[in-house]
């Protein structure tokens, strides 16, 4: 990977995921994107995969890091997690948006620059989904509820989808926390597949909707010129 990627410009809002089942083949993505993009996300997948030497690579190189991991567990044992990971040098971390895992989240990357953002409902899930999984609550209610429990817990801020987008940012506003995070994956640049995507958007409506930043997949993994479609959605967003 480039080590003078720092000063090589590039749009921070967009996280490329890098969805692939090993480290190799990620490295190689990285190397074809070049200079169009400088954030990626390490999921889990990749997490299997060596994932963390993998981030610490991109990290060396300039790049920014996403390590969607939605850490779900005891309190304790996620606050632990969470400080180890802190001390890597990533900059956002994913946890299940239930209070007792954000606020052990929050706990465990005090002092450092590591950024906790509750999960609040997939992108893959429907409202029928929602109710075959016992829940009372519509896929927009229950993500108004975890973002305000995100608030309670100190966490800088939250994924979901563009739908919601709009909504968690005025409830953040609301709360005094304009800085809030709002990470929305669902992203699809006009045209582009839905895939497994339930409630998707493009990147300029999810922009618009009040999101900071666009967790995009394979519209720029899964085609010929990798570095060429980043570079049209960032074309596509530079007046938003």
């Amino acid at each position: 990977m480039s080590a003078d990627r720092p000063n090589r410009p590039f749009d921070p809002r967009v996280i490329c995921a890098l969805d692939v089942p090993t480290t190799d083949e990620a490295r190689a993505l990285v190397e074809r994107i070049g200079d169009a993009l400088g954030f990626y996300k390490v999921g889990l997948q990749l997490f299997a995969s060596d994932g963390m030497a993998l981030a610490r690579e991109l990290k060396a190189s300039g790049a920014q890091v996403f390590l969607d991991w939605k850490l779900h567990d005891i309190g304790a044992t996620v606050e632990k997690a969470t400080a180890a990971l802190a001390h890597a040098g990533c900059d956002l971390l994913t946890v299940h948006a239930r209070p007792q895992v954000m606020a052990a989240a929050a706990r465990g990357a005090a002092g450092s620059d590591l950024k906790i953002l509750g999960v609040t409902v997939l992108t893959s899930l429907t409202d029928d989904d929602l109710r075959a999984d016992d829940h009372s609550l519509s896929a927009a209610e229950l993500v108004e509820l975890r973002v305000r429990q995100a608030l309670e817990a100190g966490v800088h801020g939250v994924v979901s989808s563009p739908h919601e987008a709009g909504r968690a940012r005025r409830i953040a506003v609301e709360g005094g926390s304009e800085d809030f995070l709002i990470v929305t994956p669902g992203v699809r640049p006009a045209g582009a597949a839905m895939d497994d995507q339930a409630r998707a958007a493009t990147p300029v409506s999810a922009l618009e909707a009040g999101a900071t930043h666009l967790v995009i997949g394979r519209p720029i993994t899964a085609v010929a010129d990798p570095r060429a479609a980043a570079q049209a959605i960032t074309q596509e967003i530079a007046l938003v």
